[in-house]
């Protein structure tokens, strides 16, 4: 069904009002919302990258700590990748294995739909699940092995690049697969002007934070490209599976936002880990 754009716009109110519907519903730190209307979503959904950066801070800082006391790669990454689910109460690894089932069923969007709302997970989900917490925590382990300041900033590269990628979710024309729910109330209502300039800022962000992490120079230089290319590859893998979602379900749901969220983390990983794990 799709949605009229939204025009986000309004004061201090307003603005506070989206952080507490973003972090309310994106995290599972204690924070009441306050309103819960399309407007207030397209702030919320604006203010995702942000979410991402909190838990990503805290994840790292879990998993870079553990390093540092000589936990190992392996058991930092684990933790670090945990830290996130339980962060998000898993909210997005669920995400990802519904819509996981719902494509592997082959069936109609209605019957798809249906399978995608079911508490129960199929083989199709579990298969996916198993194999991108693989992914996850290998990419990390592996950064992880280089130095905790390389596995921590890699944590923080996937946290902000999965919730950027809700903003290409949620931006204006992008219809929603069901009349209610998460999806229907989050879909259509960022504008493309403000995603963009929200994703340049992420993108800023984050280049300037490889540089420093990367001790500046030509080191710094290297790692602040890595995580351009980290951020973009998963942007990028997010759309794709954006597109074939709203043509094979109609729309968008809360569950295919979910599984933007992990594809783009986890493709953001591998990236990451080419240019910080060597």
């Amino acid at each position: 069904m799709a949605r009229l754009p939204i025009r986000v716009t309004g004061g201090a109110a307003a603005v506070g009002a989206g952080l507490r519907f973003a972090f309310g519903t994106l995290s599972v730190l204690p924070v009441r919302v306050t309103r819960w209307d399309r407007p207030t979503a397209g702030r919320a959904m604006l203010a995702a990258p942000l979410v991402g950066l909190v838990l990503g801070l805290l994840a790292a800082g879990l998993g870079a700590g553990l390093s540092e006391l000589g936990a190992g790669p392996l058991l930092a990454a684990v933790t670090s990748v945990a830290a996130l689910a339980a962060l998000t109460r898993g909210l997005h690894l669920d995400g990802l294995a519904d819509v996981a089932d719902g494509l592997g069923s082959n069936k109609p969007p209605a019957a798809a739909l249906k399978i995608m709302k079911a508490s129960d997970i199929g083989p199709f989900g579990v298969l996916v699940l198993v194999l991108v917490l693989f992914a996850q925590v290998a990419a990390l382990a592996q950064a992880f092995a280089v130095g905790p300041h390389l596995g921590g900033f890699g944590v923080l590269v996937a946290a902000v690049t999965g919730r950027g990628a809700l903003l290409r979710g949620c931006t204006a024309g992008t219809p929603s697969a069901r009349p209610d729910g998460l999806g229907a109330t989050v879909a259509g209502t960022v504008p493309a002007s403000r995603a963009l300039s929200a994703g340049l800022v992420t993108l800023t962000a984050l280049g300037t934070g490889a540089w420093c992490v990367g001790g500046g120079g030509a080191g710094g230089l290297r790692l602040a490209v890595g995580a351009l290319l980290a951020l973009a590859s998963g942007l990028i893998c997010a759309a794709v599976l954006l597109t074939h979602c709203v043509r094979r379900f109609g729309g968008i749901t809360g569950d295919v936002l979910g599984a933007m969220v992990e594809t783009a983390s986890t493709a953001a990983l591998v990236l990451w880990v080419l240019f910080a794990g060597s």
